[in-house]
């Protein structure tokens, strides 16, 4: 088989790189993204160099991060200015390659194979596109590359990211003398459990890992411990296929509360409310779906608790009347009654939706022609124009959350 050129872009904080783009009196300033700080979402999203040479990072309260720093500059964030900075990215991407898969809002995978006589060699073409990403942006872009996504990946990540002209490369022949020796949470997928479950037996290194039998892995992790044990030999089996982004598998919102909820009417108001948002966003889609998830988080970081389910529904259906039912049921038959800091909700098993047919009863066409009504209304007035009285009551989030972005302000 032949071998591949795949490259990942990554954007350097991103959120306060755009927004040092937008400002530039915040240039060279140590600058903070972040959310209200008198409310759970006052933590660190994104923060410069200039912040992070501070100590200051992804994740911190801002309180902290003051503290850190006293003449930092909080930034609160704005997504829509986020999503149109990456998809002018995109863009610009584009004109390198016919093959560009936005990985998240900051990275973006591109397959260059056979290029190079279009192109020039990969690595020219990588400084072409960090420069004109530059001059078209002001943000400053870094690329790692790879013979497969999880080597760009690695070599973004642990090299490019460190190197003045933002750009590393990884092959086969190199990958174990340059990332074996790296400490085993730098692997792609490796979290703070996983690196505890690694140094219980002993794994602290990459190399550690790869030098692992492979059914050992499997047969204490399964089909993710075995994943791993491939990264950290720097086997990828997975391709860039930009039709993947478009063919939406399902549709989902997930939330952090803005405090601990722990009374099961206020957890259930919310999950209405999210279930009532998301089987709009399919209906928009002309679409129905067949299976419903639910994912609760639980409040304590030290002991993690929750559950994630899904069941089908009894029938295809895109109106919050036909799935809340599911969604309740999951989650009173999982909640351990313990405060949760998060849920999301999400439908899969998309399909195109076709007009209900005389066979259906009265009551069912009754409720799909209420459901369009509403959104019709919603879609002209906003969506707080049209809510159920349950909103009005404690533990509501719809209000605050009405024009917003991934839980942020557009």
């Amino acid at each position: 088989m032949d071998k591949k050129t795949i490259l990942l872009a990554d954007m350097e904080s991103f959120y306060a790189s755009v927004e040092t783009s937008l400002n530039p009196a915040l240039r060279g300033k140590p600058v903070a993204v972040c959310g209200d700080p008198a409310l759970r979402h006052g933590i660190i999203l994104a923060a410069s160099r200039e912040a992070k040479a501070f100590g200051i990072k992804t994740g911190q309260p801002a309180w902290e991060a003051k503290r850190m720093c006293p003449w930092v500059h909080f930034v609160h964030p704005r997504m829509q200015a986020y999503i149109d900075y990456s998809l002018k990215i995109t863009s610009i991407l584009e004109k390198y390659s016919d093959r560009v898969l936005p990985y998240s809002i900051d990275e973006q995978f591109l397959d260059l194979t056979g290029s190079e006589k279009l192109l020039g060699p990969p690595r020219e073409a990588a400084a072409a596109m960090i420069a004109e990403i530059m001059v078209q942006t002001g943000i400053r872009c870094r690329i790692g590359m790879g013979e497969n996504p999880l080597q760009a990946k690695m070599a973004c990540d642990r090299f490019a990211k460190k190197n003045k002209n933002g750009f590393f490369s990884l092959n086969s022949e190199t990958y174990s003398g340059l990332v074996w020796p790296l400490p085993i949470e730098d692997l792609f997928g490796v979290g703070h459990r996983m690196r505890r479950n690694f140094h219980r037996i002993g794994v602290r290194t990459i190399g550690h890992l790869a030098g692992l039998p492979r059914e050992m892995m499997r047969r204490r992790w399964g089909v993710s411990g075995e994943v791993l044990w491939l990264n950290a030999r720097g086997i990828d089996y997975s391709t860039i296929n930009p039709g993947a982004a478009e063919e939406q598998k399902g549709v989902g919102h997930t939330a952090t509360l803005p405090r601990d909820y722990r009374r099961r009417e206020e957890i259930e108001l919310v999950l209405l409310e999210m279930t009532e948002e998301v089987c709009y966003r399919v209906r928009k889609q002309g679409k129905i779906a067949s299976t419903v998830h639910l994912y609760c988080r639980g409040a304590d970081f030290d002991f993690p608790t929750g559950f994630s389910r899904q069941k089908k529904l009894p029938r295809p259906a895109a109106a919050a009347l036909a799935v809340y039912p599911t969604v309740q049921q999951l989650f009173r038959e999982h909640w351990d009654a313990r405060p949760l800091r998060a849920v999301g909700i999400s439908l899969t098993g998309l399909s195109v939706f076709h007009q209900l047919s005389f066979a259906f009863s009265d009551r069912a066409r009754r409720e799909e022609a209420l459901t369009g009504a509403a959104d019709v209304v919603r879609e002209r007035f906003g969506k707080t124009s049209l809510f159920r009285a349950s909103s009005l009551a404690p533990g509501s989030q719809l209000f605050q959350r009405a024009g917003k972005i991934g839980g942020h302000d557009a």
